[in-house]
């Protein structure tokens, strides 16, 4: 795993709030990345410092050939993120091969993804202090999760959790997910668990369901230094 260089500075901070400031207007509602120039846009924003250390984490996983792996919103915490939103696996609207964005984000142009935008807005959740990624980090066109995939997926988040210093907190989002539940409680973070914001849960489970953005909510409020770090 290569390292980027450290963000954890008053430079990058700046250049974060710079960012934060800048949300065109798209990008202010569900499915911003449905538009090509928002999609060119947040390409640009990759270069960003706060991006640096997540980039190279995407460039290792990428050459596993798994699948395609999609990089991280720029438009969130990168590097500087405070909490981290694990859900179970990215969907086909992440491949760009097959109409999607290219990245893990909130405004990807499917219904999972505008819920979890309007959840995280419920939850009162700053995008600078979020960052959003997959127990398995590749799409490779199917939605099921064999357990090897798994297991190999929980292993690169030791690698994950190394370049996200700031980080205090973990939602895990799904069932899946859920199962990496005490990796983090043994690095000594906090660890909430949520249902997953889909369609499928909706119509079976849909107390659980409404019941996502106060999980949610939880976490943003409770942001502290690790029990254990």
């Amino acid at each position: 795993m290569q390292e980027g260089k450290s963000t954890n500075n008053a430079e990058d901070a700046t250049g974060l709030a710079i960012i934060k400031s800048g949300i065109s207007p798209s990008a202010r509602h569900p499915r911003s990345l449905s538009d090509k120039v928002e999609i060119e846009r947040r390409k640009q924003m990759l270069a960003m410092p706060h991006m640096l250390p997540l980039n190279a984490f995407v460039v290792d996983l990428r050459r596993d050939g798994r699948g395609f792996v999609p990089d991280f919103d720029p438009l969130d915490g990168g590097a500087e993120a405070r909490i981290l939103f694990l859900l179970e696996k990215p969907g086909p609207k992440t491949d760009p091969r097959k109409g999607g964005s290219g990245f893990v984000s909130r405004d990807n142009n499917d219904a999972t993804a505008e819920a979890i935008f309007r959840f995280m807005a419920i939850a009162g959740l700053r995008r600078e202090d979020t960052v959003i990624w997959n127990t398995v980090p590749w799409w490779d066109q199917t939605i099921s999760i064999k357990s090897a995939a798994w297991k190999e997926g929980l292993e690169h988040l030791h690698d994950l959790t190394r370049i996200l210093p700031n980080l205090r907190s973990v939602v895990l989002v799904g069932a899946k997910a859920g199962r990496a539940g005490s990796f983090f409680e043994e690095q000594g973070y906090r660890v909430w668990y949520s249902a997953h914001p889909s369609g499928r849960v909706r119509a079976a489970y849909p107390a659980l369901y409404q019941a996502i953005p106060k999980v949610w909510k939880e976490a943003a409020n409770n942001v502290g230094a690790p029990t254990g770090k």
